[in-house]
């Protein structure tokens, strides 16, 4: 599939795959005779991941080890027991890391809206309380 394509079910901009791609984190599977992109089911999941990153603070670093760790995982490559262990403990981290950045999130949330709460509850008043004229005296 072409690029268009791949931003839309991905929910990514164009400049933002290009962006990837220039960085490394994800490459085009082909090129079409024309020299447009061409992505796979595999670069959209891949994408997917790196959009899912990005929320919690991932820097683009942090996302290239995690990828290249789940690519040698996946891969068909015969994995030596010590390499193995080396990329679960790699997943395993950030694993660790994404769940404390997902409680971190849930506390912001969680502030928000009782920010947003607040206002509602300063309107309510307000709204109780009638309109009133600039002279601080109430309408009739």
């Amino acid at each position: 599939m072409q690029i268009g394509e791949v931003a839309a079910r991905t929910e990514l901009s164009l400049r933002t795959i290009r962006h990837y791609e220039e960085t490394g984190l994800v490459v085009p599977s082909a090129r079409s005779q024309g020299g447009f992109r061409l992505y796979t089911e595999t670069d959209v999941a891949r994408l997917t991941v790196i959009r899912r990153m990005k929320p919690l603070g991932f820097t683009l670093d942090e996302m290239r080890d995690l990828l290249q760790a789940t690519d040698r995982l996946d891969s068909a490559v015969e994995l030596s027991r010590p390499e193995r262990e080396a990329l679960v403990a790699t997943v395993r981290g950030f694993h660790a890391l994404a769940r404390e950045r997902v409680a971190d999130l849930r506390t912001q949330l969680a502030r928000a809206e009782d920010f947003a709460a607040t206002l509602a509850d300063c309107l309510a008043v307000a709204d109780e309380a009638g309109p009133e004229r600039d002279d601080g005296v109430e309408a009739r």
